[in-house]
């Protein structure tokens, strides 16, 4: 990454920001960006604030909103904040889908961040996004993950797996993808399995399903047959840093990148967009071991 840059006279005169959600408790997202500004050399007035909003109340909330210079959002009100939005970001549009918001003089514009946290973390790990390419699950986080391999390779090389109830769902998203190649002139291989017919033989296998998530961690999507024929592994999982996926790929000896990159490269590509920051690798990779300690102190 590049080199940080000084806090800029807007960031600090304008300098109120939060995350929104519902439940939002045990989030980790005020730790991260305080770290953030306060990497961002002279930010340290910047506060940043979690908001407990149901969805009965997102819409009497949006004055409040708007008095922020910007906020993040996560489940349940990535596509409810659409329609509160003055303007959407191209990708954010495509994807029907916003976690991070900009106040431009009163004027909120919607963007997401997701796919960039996901590129960054596999970046920052040296593993690249080509080859034969498996993506678990076929909700929000997996058709993020799906685009952007597809858009890495000039013929790309996908399977989308999901479990017996989510095949429909899996073959939308593959349908998807091939009316891009199509629309764009290029070709691609792309399918869809069960589940529990993988067998194995990805350069990546990306995890977009919650199985092996907090509290539940001694579940995997895979078996370790499946992992036995991968050559990396990421999991968006993040809680906890090393899921029962992450342990049996490193057994097996493939590489592994899991989900706390992901969330800090989003956070990092919020603040690119808010004031323009650039973040040094060293400080983020320092920055992904200090949440994961922040993490395992909250949940122990």
């Amino acid at each position: 990454m590049n080199e940080k840059i000084n806090c800029t006279e807007a960031i600090c005169a304008a300098h109120n920001f939060a995350v929104i959600g519902h439940p939002i408790a045990h989030t980790m997202s005020p730790f991260i960006h305080n770290k953030l500004f306060a990497l961002s050399n002279g930010c340290g007035a910047v506060s940043y604030h979690a908001l407990d909003i149901s969805p009965e109340e997102l819409e009497s909330s949006m004055p409040r909103l708007r008095e922020f210079s910007g906020f993040n959002i996560t489940i349940p009100h990535k596509q409810a904040i659409i329609p509160h939005l003055d303007n959407l970001d191209a990708k954010a549009a495509f994807f029907h889908s916003v976690n991070t918001v900009k106040n431009e003089n009163g004027r909120l514009t919607g963007y997401t961040t997701d796919g960039a946290g996901f590129t960054k973390a596999l970046e920052s790990a040296g593993v690249p996004l080509t080859g034969r390419i498996a993506i678990l699950g076929a909700g929000g986080a997996s058709r993020v993950m799906a685009f952007e391999a597809l858009d890495a390779a000039q013929e790309p090389d996908i399977t989308i797996a999901a479990r017996e109830h989510s095949l429909p769902a899996a073959q939308a998203l593959c349908n998807e993808l091939e009316q891009v190649l199509q629309n764009q002139g290029r070709k691609g291989r792309l399918s869809v399995a069960r589940l529990d017919a993988l067998s194995g033989g990805f350069d990546l296998l990306v995890n977009g399903t919650p199985v092996g998530m907090y509290p539940h961690t001694d579940a995997s999507p895979v078996s370790a047959g499946v992992l036995a024929h991968c050559a990396a592994v990421f999991d968006a999982v993040y809680n906890p840093d090393q899921t029962m996926l992450l342990r049996l790929a490193k057994e097996n000896g493939a590489k592994t990148v899991g989900g706390m990159r992901m969330l800090v490269g989003q956070a990092a590509a919020a603040h690119e967009i808010w004031y323009g920051a650039t973040f040094r690798g060293s400080d983020i990779d320092a920055l992904c071991r200090e949440a994961v300690e922040e993490m395992e102190r909250i949940f122990a």
